[in-house]
């Protein structure tokens, strides 16, 4: 590990040395675009601003005194776009002649709160957020730096509509909910390809490391059906650092649980360009090391032992002006341990859930423009392999290991042209086919389970977005067939945006969704009750399920003195028909506990997302949000197979009530801190009472039958303080340190001992936790 982090540092303080050379290399007369970033308000130069050519894709950074230049472009018209934190995005059309450089300026206005990023999860093209006909919600690098997050399961619940919860006190297995639907319901994409399989989900928030992610973008509800229709809770599109500058950062965190046990990390990032931006290449590594923590003092772990490392690199290269060839590869190689007698082999302990997995994924893209970059075609294809070895056993059972391979690909092109007129307005068409495949082979011998399962589905594509003045109407629709589902599934959406002006932003969205008759993540996972497994497995007959979506929204900006404001508001209605639900069924001839998977008559989720933020430039920035809503099955219904236990109409774990805020400052010049807090509403979450007889004398006392428990509310806080010291202008280091879940909010009556119920897990994932931290950078 250490020598990965070493020759991350040396290669990236070379680029370092390197990042300016050539600047002043002179410019050619012709078939050139020279310019200078300034800050409108004090006219100070900026450097380090990104300036990107939209149509080519070709990008640099502006230098000390906020110049830069761009060589060898082809005659023609472009569109310039300069960002930088802290400042509104501007962009500038400009013709580049042979004759003549082309020359620039932009005066940069300062900005707390980003409100126009460029997402590609609306409608699968680059769009500004403002003009996006979805809601899509971004989280940024510098959120997950404000939250200390490491991973994706820390970080997600800083958005409105989305809550992750952990769902085993053995392993921590973490899932993430949008707008109150369960982790299954929602698609999780890394650079918009549906790679994460049922396998990979099980653990996958806590597999992807921060410092790989530029940027996550969130789209609530159905309305990005165009990436899959089974994405009925939303989409979670994870956009990898792509090479824009020569650049370098190496981190190191150590935190402390309640004062008990340590975890370190340590991460590096490096990223190199080459001069005349045809090829670039960024990567980044990550280590984990995690002690378990017993929080009740039974001698079983609430959060358990964690070991990871992760390399990733995403890389590019233009054979021409008019193409550009992606290249991406991560890889993790990860121990997770949880139960007690962390000393002892597995089948020596009274409990223990244990996993070791090998991953490795990677991806080839292609994207070719013609006619003056109007048209572009793209083709892709990615992969992932899943190695799992695992232990989920009990009672001293050397039987209970397993094996798991699983494999996807997904393999498509896709076409997009922008049309001066089709119909009735100009317009922007989008097509493609695509294919995922799926072969997983689980085997838990100690469990008699031998399950192979492929999931296949050819899937085409079509949208049309109309671009009015004041309207932009976009309506498609998806096909799939799936090898699981006898007839073709045909998915429409319609989305309409309402803009007047840039500081108003009205959005209604219909869209149909599916989620197929398969095995998924938590399938996979064998929770511990009373000692003993517990199964998953799907009822004969099992039918799809299928659901309608609703939204609309009003996002508003304005400026109050010197305050930057936005408001969201969103409403949101699902209905779910055949609806997928677990029921205890007794045991299998192994003795182990035995839930199915059936079809319910349906469900109801519906309610509010409100997202507010106000900024005074840099200096000041709190955004906060809050979800209020229902969700309800349609019929009562039984989840325990205690005849004498009352059914429900409430879904299980999902409150009503949930919501954040993020409050960062900087009150002093190089110090900045940064307050935060989630909270969690009162919920309903199942209590299952051990299936065998608990010995005489045993220290522990359970409940004696099945028990739906109305959870508390809970208010996680945390804060963070960061000093940088300017070592020269191109080396800076940041100290930090801080708490998180300062008054400790956490679970209180936890299953103790060899017969608890694992399950039986809620609230904050993580006790009051200490750290102090380390970062160099340039």
């Amino acid at each position: 590990m250490k020598k990965y982090i070493l020759s991350f540092v040396l290669m990236a303080m070379g680029a370092a040395l390197n990042v300016y050379a050539g600047e002043n290399d002179p410019v050619k007369h012709g078939n050139a675009i020279r310019g200078h970033v300034i800050e409108k308000e004090t006219e100070e130069h900026l450097p380090y601003a990104a300036i990107l050519i939209v149509e080519t894709g070709e990008g640099t950074i502006s230098d000390e005194t906020g110049h830069f230049k761009f060589k060898n472009i082809a005659e023609g018209v472009y569109t310039l776009r300069v960002q930088l934190l802290g400042y509104a995005t501007q962009e500038k059309k400009l013709t580049v002649s042979k004759e003549y450089t082309t020359d620039v300026h932009f005066a940069m206005v300062e900005e707390g709160i980003m409100t126009e990023e460029v997402v590609v999860s609306a409608n699968r093209n680059e769009v500004s957020r403002k003009e996006a006909p979805v809601v899509v919600n971004v989280m940024s690098a510098k959120l997950f730096e404000s939250v200390n997050s490491t991973d994706l399961a820390k970080s997600l619940n800083f958005q409105s509509g989305l809550r992750v919860e952990n769902s085993c006190q053995n392993c921590a297995f973490p899932q993430v909910r949008i707008n109150g639907l369960e982790g299954p319901y929602s698609q999780i994409l890394i650079n918009s390809r549906p790679i994460i399989s049922a396998l990979s989900g099980v653990y996958g928030l806590e597999q992807i490391p921060t410092n790989m992610v530029e940027r996550i973008e969130v789209v609530r509800g159905g309305g990005s059906a165009l990436f899959g229709a089974n994405a009925v809770g939303g989409t979670i599109n994870i956009i990898t650092k792509d090479p824009i500058n020569n650049s370098f950062q190496v981190t190191s965190t150590m935190s402390n649980v309640n004062g008990d046990v340590w975890e370190q990390y340590m991460g590096a990032n490096a990223s190199l360009v080459s001069k005349d931006n045809t090829y670039g290449i960024a990567v980044y590594q990550s280590y984990r090391n995690r002690n378990p923590y017993d929080v009740d003092g039974d001698g079983f772990s609430e959060i358990g032992k964690l070991n990871m490392n992760t390399f990733g690199l995403r890389a590019y290269y233009r054979p021409t002006q008019f193409g550009r060839l992606n290249v991406e590869y991560h890889t993790t190689n990860e121990f997770r341990r949880g139960g007690n007698k962390f000393d002892l082999e597995p089948f020596e302990t009274d409990i223990t859930e244990q996993t070791k997995h090998v991953i490795n994924s990677g991806g080839l893209s292609y994207d070719l423009f013609w006619n003056e970059y109007k048209h572009k075609v793209s083709f892709y294809t990615s992969a992932q392999h899943v190695d799992r070895n695992s232990y989920y056993g009990a009672q001293q059972d050397r039987n209970a290991y397993g094996k798991t391979q699983d494999l996807t690909f997904v393999g498509g092109g896709m076409y997009v042209g922008n049309f001066d007129k089709v119909l009735f307005s100009p317009a922007t068409f989008t097509a493609g086919l695509e294919y995922q495949d799926n072969n997983m082979h689980d085997i838990m011998a100690g469990y008699n389970r031998d399950l192979k399962q492929e999931v296949r589905i050819a899937s085409a594509f079509f949208q049309n977005e109309w671009k009015m003045e004041d309207v932009t109407l976009l309506a498609g629709f998806r096909l799939d067939e799936h090898n699981l589902i006898e007839n073709l599934i045909f998915s429409p959406r319609v989305n309409m945006l309402y803009k007047p002006s840039d500081a108003f932003q009205g959005r209604l969205t219909w869209s149909t969704g599916f989620r197929a008759p398969q095995a998924y993540d938590e399938d996979l996972h064998i929770t511990a009750v009373g000692g003993e497994g517990v199964l998953i497995h799907l009822a004969e007959g099992l039918k799809p399920e299928k659901s309608n979506s609703f939204s609309g929204s009003v996002d508003l900006s304005g400026q109050i003195g010197h305050f930057q404001t936005n408001l969201l508001i969103e409403g949101f209605y699902t209905s779910l028909k055949d609806v997928f639900y677990l029921q205890n069924v007794g045991a299998d001839a192994y003795g182990n506990t035995l839930q199915e998977r059936r079809n319910g008559s349906g469900a109801k989720v519906y309610g509010v997302n409100l997202d507010g933020k106000i900024a005074h430039g840099r200096d000041a920035s709190l955004q906060a949000g809050f979800t209020v809503q229902q969700s309800r099955y349609d019929e009562l219904t039984y989840w325990s197979e205690d005849a004498s236990v009352a059914a429900t109409r409430n879904m299980p774990r999902t409150p009503n009530c949930y919501g954040y805020f993020t409050f960062t400052a900087a009150p002093f010049k190089n110090f900045d801190l940064s307050l935060s807090g989630v909270y969690t509403g009162k919920m309903y979450v199942p209590h299952f009472a051990p299936t065998d007889d608990i010995p005489a004398g045993f220290p522990y006392t359970y409940i004696q039958k099945d028990e739906l428990v109305h959870t508390p509310d809970f208010f996680d806080f945390n804060t963070k303080l960061n000093y940088t010291f300017v070592l020269n202008a191109h080396l800076k280091i940041q100290v930090n340190g801080g708490v998180q879940n300062i008054f400790n909010a956490f679970q209180k009556d936890l299953d103790k001992g060899t017969y608890r119920d694992s399950g039986y897990f809620y609230g904050p994932t993580q006790p009051r936790t200490y750290f102090i931290g380390i970062k160099l950078f340039n």
